[in-house]
Protein backbone atom coordinates (compact mmCIF):
# COMPACT_ATOMS: atom_id res chain seq x y z
CA UNK A 1 0.00 0.00 0.00
CA UNK A 2 3.26 1.90 0.39
CA UNK A 3 3.64 2.35 -3.17
CA UNK A 4 -0.06 3.22 -4.12
CA UNK A 5 -0.06 6.00 -1.95
CA UNK A 6 2.76 7.82 -3.31
CA UNK A 7 1.83 7.14 -6.71
CA UNK A 8 -1.75 8.37 -5.97
CA UNK A 9 -0.31 11.32 -3.48
CA UNK A 10 2.16 12.50 -6.72
CA UNK A 11 -1.19 12.34 -9.34
CA UNK A 12 -3.02 14.71 -6.64
CA UNK A 13 -0.06 16.74 -6.40
CA UNK A 14 0.29 17.16 -9.94
CA UNK A 15 -3.36 18.99 -10.19
CA UNK A 16 -2.94 20.76 -6.74
CA UNK A 17 0.14 22.51 -5.50
CA UNK A 18 -0.84 22.62 -1.71
CA UNK A 19 0.06 18.62 -1.10
CA UNK A 20 3.48 18.39 0.57
CA UNK A 21 5.05 15.07 1.82
CA UNK A 22 6.69 15.40 5.29
CA UNK A 23 9.06 12.02 6.01
CA UNK A 24 11.23 11.64 9.55
CA UNK A 25 14.49 10.26 7.78
CA UNK A 26 11.95 6.96 6.91
CA UNK A 27 10.60 5.94 3.19
CA UNK A 28 13.84 5.13 1.61
CA UNK A 29 13.16 3.44 -1.97
CA UNK A 30 9.41 3.97 -1.41
CA UNK A 31 9.25 8.23 -1.46
CA UNK A 32 11.88 8.86 -4.10
CA UNK A 33 9.13 8.59 -6.82
CA UNK A 34 7.51 12.18 -5.17
CA UNK A 35 10.79 13.89 -4.54
CA UNK A 36 11.94 13.27 -8.35
CA UNK A 37 8.52 14.67 -9.31
CA UNK A 38 7.83 17.27 -6.33
CA UNK A 39 11.07 18.36 -5.45
CA UNK A 40 10.04 21.54 -3.44
CA UNK A 41 7.20 20.09 -2.05
CA UNK A 42 9.27 17.30 0.30
CA UNK A 43 10.95 17.93 3.23
CA UNK A 44 12.92 15.13 4.98
CA UNK A 45 13.00 16.77 8.94
CA UNK A 46 15.68 14.08 10.24
CA UNK A 47 14.62 11.72 13.18
CA UNK A 48 12.48 14.61 14.38
CA UNK A 49 8.72 13.13 14.56
CA UNK A 50 7.52 15.89 17.28
CA UNK A 51 9.33 18.72 15.34
CA UNK A 52 7.74 17.85 12.25
CA UNK A 53 4.37 17.48 13.36
CA UNK A 54 4.75 21.38 14.62
CA UNK A 55 5.93 22.28 11.26
CA UNK A 56 2.81 20.07 9.50
CA UNK A 57 0.63 22.41 11.89
CA UNK A 58 2.43 26.04 10.44
CA UNK A 59 2.20 24.48 6.98
CA UNK A 60 -1.48 23.59 7.45
CA UNK A 61 -2.12 27.20 9.14
CA UNK A 62 -0.71 28.82 5.60
CA UNK A 63 -2.90 27.32 3.75
CA UNK A 64 -1.10 23.96 2.60
CA UNK A 65 -2.07 20.00 3.24
CA UNK A 66 0.96 18.55 4.79
CA UNK A 67 1.29 14.36 4.61
CA UNK A 68 3.58 13.07 7.32
CA UNK A 69 5.05 9.55 6.67
CA UNK A 70 6.63 7.20 9.15
CA UNK A 71 6.75 4.18 11.09
CA UNK A 72 2.72 3.67 12.32
CA UNK A 73 4.62 3.36 15.96
CA UNK A 74 6.46 6.94 15.43
CA UNK A 75 3.88 8.63 13.81
CA UNK A 76 1.54 8.01 15.81
CA UNK A 77 3.49 8.39 19.59
CA UNK A 78 6.24 10.57 18.76
CA UNK A 79 4.84 13.78 17.74
CA UNK A 80 1.31 13.11 19.29
CA UNK A 81 1.77 16.07 22.07
CA UNK A 82 2.42 18.14 19.19
CA UNK A 83 -0.29 16.96 16.70
CA UNK A 84 -3.07 17.38 19.90
CA UNK A 85 -1.65 20.76 20.28
CA UNK A 86 -1.08 21.57 16.61
CA UNK A 87 -3.44 20.35 14.33
CA UNK A 88 -6.11 18.50 16.53
CA UNK A 89 -6.89 21.63 19.12
CA UNK A 90 -6.75 23.75 15.90
CA UNK A 91 -8.48 21.65 13.11
CA UNK A 92 -5.51 21.94 10.50
CA UNK A 93 -5.66 19.19 7.45
CA UNK A 94 -2.46 17.66 8.74
CA UNK A 95 -2.50 14.03 7.82
CA UNK A 96 -0.32 11.59 9.52
CA UNK A 97 0.51 8.10 7.24
CA UNK A 98 1.20 5.44 9.95
CA UNK A 99 3.27 3.01 8.14
CA UNK A 100 2.62 -1.03 8.84
CA UNK A 101 0.30 -1.52 11.80
CA UNK A 102 0.19 -4.18 14.04
CA UNK A 103 3.00 -6.82 13.29
CA UNK A 104 4.44 -5.65 10.27
CA UNK A 105 7.74 -4.49 11.23
CA UNK A 106 7.25 -8.11 13.64
CA UNK A 107 11.24 -8.83 13.41
CA UNK A 108 11.94 -4.97 14.31
CA UNK A 109 10.58 -5.92 17.67
CA UNK A 110 7.68 -4.37 19.94
CA UNK A 111 9.24 -0.59 19.33
CA UNK A 112 8.06 -1.41 16.13
CA UNK A 113 4.69 -3.38 16.80
CA UNK A 114 2.20 -0.67 16.47
CA UNK A 115 -0.75 -1.66 18.54
CA UNK A 116 -2.33 1.07 20.05
CA UNK A 117 -1.89 3.89 17.22
CA UNK A 118 -6.02 3.78 16.26
CA UNK A 119 -6.86 3.91 19.78
CA UNK A 120 -4.71 7.24 20.59
CA UNK A 121 -6.44 8.76 17.18
CA UNK A 122 -10.13 7.82 17.91
CA UNK A 123 -9.59 9.95 21.56
CA UNK A 124 -8.75 12.69 20.06
CA UNK A 125 -11.95 15.19 18.76
CA UNK A 126 -12.14 15.63 14.58
CA UNK A 127 -9.41 13.56 13.66
CA UNK A 128 -10.40 11.22 10.76
CA UNK A 129 -8.95 7.57 10.83
CA UNK A 130 -8.51 5.79 7.95
CA UNK A 131 -7.41 1.97 7.46
CA UNK A 132 -7.66 0.95 3.94
CA UNK A 133 -8.07 -2.90 2.80
CA UNK A 134 -6.15 -2.71 0.07
CA UNK A 135 -4.40 -0.42 -3.37
CA UNK A 136 -7.83 0.34 -4.16
CA UNK A 137 -9.21 1.82 -1.40
CA UNK A 138 -5.71 3.67 -0.46
CA UNK A 139 -6.52 5.29 -4.06
CA UNK A 140 -9.91 5.77 -3.54
CA UNK A 141 -9.61 6.89 0.19
CA UNK A 142 -7.19 9.64 -0.86
CA UNK A 143 -8.77 11.35 -4.32
CA UNK A 144 -12.13 11.45 -2.41
CA UNK A 145 -11.07 12.64 0.42
CA UNK A 146 -6.88 14.32 0.93
CA UNK A 147 -8.76 18.16 0.55
CA UNK A 148 -10.78 17.39 3.99
CA UNK A 149 -10.42 20.51 6.10
CA UNK A 150 -9.86 18.30 9.40
CA UNK A 151 -6.55 16.40 10.62
CA UNK A 152 -6.47 12.93 9.64
CA UNK A 153 -4.67 9.47 10.42
CA UNK A 154 -4.10 7.18 7.40
CA UNK A 155 -2.81 3.60 8.72
CA UNK A 156 -1.59 1.89 5.69
CA UNK A 157 0.25 -1.40 5.62
CA UNK A 158 3.16 -2.09 3.85
CA UNK A 159 3.06 -4.53 1.33
CA UNK A 160 0.64 -4.40 -1.51
CA UNK A 161 -2.92 -5.95 -1.29
CA UNK A 162 -5.54 -6.43 -3.86
CA UNK A 163 -9.44 -7.93 -2.99
CA UNK A 164 -11.78 -8.10 -6.42
CA UNK A 165 -14.38 -8.11 -3.91
CA UNK A 166 -13.92 -4.47 -2.65
CA UNK A 167 -13.18 -2.94 -6.15
CA UNK A 168 -11.95 -0.21 -4.52
CA UNK A 169 -14.91 0.99 -2.80
CA UNK A 170 -14.55 3.37 0.02
CA UNK A 171 -16.62 5.45 1.33
CA UNK A 172 -16.51 8.43 4.13
CA UNK A 173 -17.96 7.22 7.41
CA UNK A 174 -19.28 3.98 5.74
CA UNK A 175 -18.93 0.16 5.94
CA UNK A 176 -18.04 -2.37 2.86
CA UNK A 177 -20.25 -5.42 3.05
CA UNK A 178 -18.95 -8.55 1.98
CA UNK A 179 -21.27 -11.79 1.49
CA UNK A 180 -24.28 -12.45 4.30
CA UNK A 181 -25.04 -14.77 7.07
CA UNK A 182 -25.85 -15.21 10.50
CA UNK A 183 -22.48 -13.85 11.87
CA UNK A 184 -20.90 -10.92 10.90
CA UNK A 185 -17.14 -10.59 10.96
CA UNK A 186 -16.09 -6.78 11.00
CA UNK A 187 -11.99 -6.32 9.61
CA UNK A 188 -9.63 -3.67 9.23
CA UNK A 189 -6.86 -3.24 7.23
CA UNK A 190 -4.51 -6.18 6.22
CA UNK A 191 -7.22 -8.19 8.72
CA UNK A 192 -9.64 -7.93 5.98
CA UNK A 193 -7.67 -10.72 3.84
CA UNK A 194 -7.71 -12.97 6.99
CA UNK A 195 -11.47 -12.42 7.00
CA UNK A 196 -12.65 -13.21 3.09
CA UNK A 197 -10.10 -16.21 3.23
CA UNK A 198 -11.96 -17.40 6.70
CA UNK A 199 -15.33 -16.74 5.10
CA UNK A 200 -15.04 -18.96 2.11
CA UNK A 201 -13.39 -21.62 4.19
CA UNK A 202 -16.51 -21.79 6.41
CA UNK A 203 -18.62 -21.17 3.91
CA UNK A 204 -17.37 -25.05 3.10
CA UNK A 205 -18.42 -26.01 6.56
CA UNK A 206 -21.98 -24.43 5.64
CA UNK A 207 -21.20 -21.35 8.19
CA UNK A 208 -22.44 -18.55 6.35
CA UNK A 209 -20.41 -14.75 7.39
CA UNK A 210 -20.68 -11.31 6.41
CA UNK A 211 -17.32 -9.85 6.20
CA UNK A 212 -17.93 -5.71 6.96
CA UNK A 213 -14.38 -3.48 6.33
CA UNK A 214 -14.43 -0.93 8.33
CA UNK A 215 -11.70 1.49 6.38
CA UNK A 216 -13.34 4.17 7.94
CA UNK A 217 -13.07 4.23 11.25
CA UNK A 218 -13.81 7.86 12.33
CA UNK A 219 -16.30 9.04 11.19
CA UNK A 220 -17.18 5.75 12.37
CA UNK A 221 -19.84 3.66 10.13
CA UNK A 222 -22.34 4.06 13.23
CA UNK A 223 -25.57 3.83 11.16
CA UNK A 224 -23.88 0.88 9.03
CA UNK A 225 -23.15 -0.94 12.24
CA UNK A 226 -26.71 -0.85 13.33
CA UNK A 227 -27.95 -2.24 10.09
CA UNK A 228 -25.87 -4.81 9.86
CA UNK A 229 -25.79 -6.47 13.43
CA UNK A 230 -29.19 -5.44 13.87
CA UNK A 231 -30.12 -8.98 11.88
CA UNK A 232 -26.90 -10.91 13.04
CA UNK A 233 -26.70 -13.38 15.89
CA UNK A 234 -22.79 -12.74 16.50
CA UNK A 235 -20.52 -10.64 15.15
CA UNK A 236 -16.40 -11.00 15.75
CA UNK A 237 -14.10 -8.18 15.11
CA UNK A 238 -10.47 -8.57 13.90
CA UNK A 239 -7.77 -6.22 14.35
CA UNK A 240 -3.74 -6.05 14.09
CA UNK A 241 -4.34 -3.90 17.45
CA UNK A 242 -4.77 -4.19 21.47
CA UNK A 243 -8.98 -4.91 21.97
CA UNK A 244 -9.17 -1.80 24.12
CA UNK A 245 -9.95 1.49 22.07
CA UNK A 246 -9.68 -0.06 18.67
CA UNK A 247 -12.26 -1.70 16.41
CA UNK A 248 -13.79 -3.92 18.91
CA UNK A 249 -13.76 -0.95 21.35
CA UNK A 250 -15.92 1.06 18.73
CA UNK A 251 -18.52 -2.35 18.12
CA UNK A 252 -18.66 -2.81 21.54
CA UNK A 253 -19.85 0.95 22.05
CA UNK A 254 -21.95 0.82 19.15
CA UNK A 255 -23.79 -2.18 20.20
CA UNK A 256 -24.09 -0.42 24.34
CA UNK A 257 -25.26 2.98 22.91
CA UNK A 258 -28.16 1.28 20.21
CA UNK A 259 -29.17 -1.22 23.21
CA UNK A 260 -28.64 -3.95 21.00
CA UNK A 261 -28.43 -8.01 21.97
CA UNK A 262 -25.93 -8.91 19.49
CA UNK A 263 -22.79 -11.50 20.79
CA UNK A 264 -19.65 -9.65 20.08
CA UNK A 265 -16.01 -11.26 20.53
CA UNK A 266 -12.91 -9.38 19.52
CA UNK A 267 -10.09 -10.62 18.49
CA UNK A 268 -7.07 -8.65 19.12
CA UNK A 269 -3.17 -8.62 20.06
CA UNK A 270 -3.33 -10.41 23.36
CA UNK A 271 -0.03 -10.70 24.47
CA UNK A 272 0.22 -8.09 27.27
CA UNK A 273 4.42 -7.22 27.21
CA UNK A 274 5.36 -7.82 23.50
CA UNK A 275 8.36 -10.29 25.60
CA UNK A 276 8.30 -12.94 22.18
CA UNK A 277 9.14 -11.44 18.99
CA UNK A 278 9.69 -13.46 15.30
CA UNK A 279 7.81 -12.77 12.26
CA UNK A 280 4.48 -10.80 11.48
CA UNK A 281 3.03 -14.53 9.82
CA UNK A 282 4.12 -15.79 13.96
CA UNK A 283 3.04 -13.01 16.44
CA UNK A 284 -0.54 -13.10 14.40
CA UNK A 285 -0.91 -16.91 14.84
CA UNK A 286 0.63 -16.60 18.12
CA UNK A 287 -2.31 -14.04 18.97
CA UNK A 288 -5.26 -15.67 16.68
CA UNK A 289 -4.99 -13.67 14.02
CA UNK A 290 -4.92 -15.82 11.66
CA UNK A 291 -7.32 -17.50 9.39
CA UNK A 292 -7.59 -20.74 11.73
CA UNK A 293 -7.79 -18.41 14.60
CA UNK A 294 -10.65 -16.35 13.48
CA UNK A 295 -12.16 -19.53 11.90
CA UNK A 296 -12.05 -20.93 15.33
CA UNK A 297 -13.39 -17.99 16.93
CA UNK A 298 -16.29 -18.15 14.47
CA UNK A 299 -16.73 -21.46 14.98
CA UNK A 300 -17.39 -21.03 19.14
CA UNK A 301 -20.22 -18.55 18.15
CA UNK A 302 -21.75 -20.51 15.83
CA UNK A 303 -22.22 -23.36 18.43
CA UNK A 304 -23.99 -20.97 20.69
CA UNK A 305 -27.54 -20.83 20.13
CA UNK A 306 -28.96 -17.39 19.07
Amino acid sequence: MRKQFVSTLIDIADHDDRVVLLTADLGFMVLEPFAEHHPDRFFNVGVAEANMMSLAAGMAHEGLIPFCYSIATFASMRGYEQFRNGAVLHQLPVRIVGIGGGFAYGTAGPTHHALEDIALMRVQPGVGIVAPADDGQVDRALRDHYARPQPMYLRLAKETASHPELAGRFRWGRLEVIGDGDIAIVAIGSMTGVALEARRRLHAEGIQTAVAVAASIAPAPTEDLVALLSSKNACITIEDHRPVGGLGSLVAETIADHGMGVRLVRCGVTDPTGETTGSEVFLRRRNGLDVDGLMAAVRRVALVPA
